[in-house]
């Protein structure tokens, strides 16, 4: 299985980086990862809506030049639905044996994702109501994958 992690921004702190890398490394067994990163867009603390929503389009714009088809896209956004690890483990290996051979998920930047993007994708995921900053949630969405892969094939780690 090939799994991408579409995302908004770079990664600065090198506690971050080391974090995604161990998981990167740890995940190599069970599935080929690939982590694109897009532009992201200044977004000044007094911005208006209007201008939000030019960031938004402007950063989903790139995010969507990155999406081919047949590939089942998931959009990290807080209205979406949330699982505990088994469900999540559960749904990652439904989408295999039912043939999606490419899972893409996408985090957005600071403002989050533009509708074009969270229209087009297949599932949204939310991993609590609470807001993340996009840098750490990178470390949790590619946690909780490796703790998936784990789970299915009946490896410890989950507990």
């Amino acid at each position: 299985m090939k799994i991408t992690i579409l995302t908004v921004g770079k990664i600065k702190e090198p506690f971050y980086r080391e974090a995604i890398f161990e998981f990167q490394k740890r995940l190599g067994r069970y599935a080929k990862l690939s982590i694109i990163e897009v532009p992201d867009e200044k977004a000044p603390e007094e911005a208006g809506e209007r201008e939000k929503m030019q960031i938004l389009e402007k950063e989903g714009g790139r995010l969507l030049k990155q999406i081919h088809s047949g590939t089942y896209v998931i959009a990290l956004a807080i209205d979406g639905k949330a699982y505990d690890s088994i469900a999540f483990a559960e749904k990652i290996k439904s989408l295999g044996v039912n043939g999606a051979s490419h899972i893409l998920f996408v985090i957005g930047g600071s403002l989050g994702l533009s509708k074009a993007v969270l229209d087009r994708a297949d599932l949204r995921l939310s991993f609590s109501n609470m807001t993340f900053p996009h840098q750490l949630m990178r470390v949790i969405l590619l946690e909780q994958i490796y703790r998936s892969f784990r789970i299915i094939n009946g490896e410890p780690y989950h507990k």
